[in-house]
């Protein structure tokens, strides 16, 4: 096994320091996990995770949670017996569970103040840029005020052409578009072995990924088949996939087992996992994502106040720009220059071209009367922006 592909348990030790650090964690959880054998809400399981989740959130740490089961107890709730359900049996399944399934977790965060929220995505929601920017604004804007999101997939309108399939891979997407610090995948095995642990008695487990290689993909083993009658539709292929989008996006990823009782406090303390570290910060991800893979589609020119300011950290408010050109709309890529020609920066604007040139030059206080909306103070935030150039000397 390559070396730089896998880390050791030293490795591990010091990942499993990621989750206490993290300032926003995505948890993922199954419809195994959730669900006990008669199709109802495994209540003493979800009690003791909404336990684990108010400790992080009482720390002052945002947390997002991805979860599956409205199929499930709609099947319950509907009394569909059949073994396979029809594409439309399941959409309707899915709209009469994701009531009962918003209910639980509402029931078991009450008891600790926390709010929640219901948000469900489609694979277009994450790819189409307006869309994406709808939910991530959504997104931030309840953990700001401290809400609990809880997302599952829209199975209602999704189709098998755009639907994610799994929640693995969603949740990924979710901790991509929030720039989360880590990503908990609670799952039915500890971790990632060399060989499916249950037909091979030597499988070894894989306490560090530091690379997805073929090597690594390898041991994945082969997709499981699913049916209509079965919870969960991922596998550890899923996973991977799921570990890919995080690490490029920033992101560390744990696979743990998420049967016993307080499973995300067992990750805390050091229970065996299997982690997938990011070679670089979320932040600096998304900058390097920014300057780099993005299609510039037009010009911002500032004046020399709002260069020193963007070289201090500040975002870039309308008041100093002097000049926009091109198309653009809300979300694409602009580049950043001096009048001189020289380039500051890239970044995401939140603003489309005609009221980007409306509110230019302007102060934030009048961004209302003069695009009649509520807009954002900054024409580009700090987070969405990457500097070309390290200083303007």
């Amino acid at each position: 096994m390559t070396e730089r592909n896998v880390g050791t348990d030293d490795a591990s030790q010091k990942a499993e320091r990621r989750l206490n650090e993290a300032r926003r964690i995505v948890v993922k959880i199954g419809s195994s996990l959730l669900l006990g054998p008669d199709g109802r809400v495994n209540a003493d399981w979800l009690n003791a995770l909404a336990a684990d989740i108010s400790e992080l959130h009482g720390s002052g740490k945002n947390i997002v949670l991805v979860s599956s089961g409205a199929i499930a107890l709609g099947r319950r709730a509907l009394k569909l017996k059949t073994t396979r359900l029809k594409l439309e049996e399941s959409q309707a399944a899915a709209a009469a569970g994701q009531i009962s399934l918003a209910h639980a977790y509402e029931t078991a965060l009450g008891p600790y103040r926390i709010k929640v929220a219901q948000i469900l995505l489609t694979l277009t929601d994450t790819e189409e840029r307006r869309r994406y920017l709808n939910a991530r604004s959504t997104l931030e804007t309840l953990l700001k005020f401290r809400a609990i999101p809880i997302i599952n997939e829209n199975d209602t309108v999704a189709t098998t052409e755009i639907r994610f399939g799994d929640n693995d891979r969603l949740a990924a997407r979710v901790a991509q578009m929030i720039s989360a610090d880590c990503l908990v995948l609670l799952s039915d095995v500890d971790g990632l072995y060399t060989n499916d642990p249950t037909l091979d008695k030597s499988a070894s487990h894989i306490p560090v990924v530091k690379q997805i290689s073929a090597e690594i993909e390898a041991m994945a083993g082969p997709a499981p088949e699913r049916t209509a009658a079965q919870v969960g539709s991922g596998g550890m292929i899923t996973k991977l996939l799921a570990a890919r989008i995080c690490m490029a996006a920033g992101c560390a990823m744990v696979i743990a087992d998420g049967k016993p009782a307080h499973a995300v406090k067992a990750v805390r303390e050091g229970a065996r996992a299997t982690w997938f570290l990011p070679e670089k910060s979320p932040r600096s991800a998304r900058k390097q994502w920014i300057a780099a893979s993005l299609e510039p589609k037009g010009e911002i020119v500032i004046d020399q106040g709002a260069a020193s300011a963007l070289y201090g950290g500040k975002s870039l408010l309308p008041a100093g720009v002097i000049g926009v050109n091109g198309d653009f709309g809300r979300g694409d890529t602009v580049v950043i220059r001096m009048q001189d020609g020289r380039e500051v920066g890239r970044g995401l604007i939140a603003y489309a071209s005609s009221d980007a040139r409306n509110i230019a030059g302007r102060n934030t206080k009048e961004i209302e009367n003069l695009t009649g909306f509520s807009g954002r103070m900054a024409m580009i935030h700090a987070d969405d922006l990457a500097l070309t150039r390290e200083t303007d000397h």
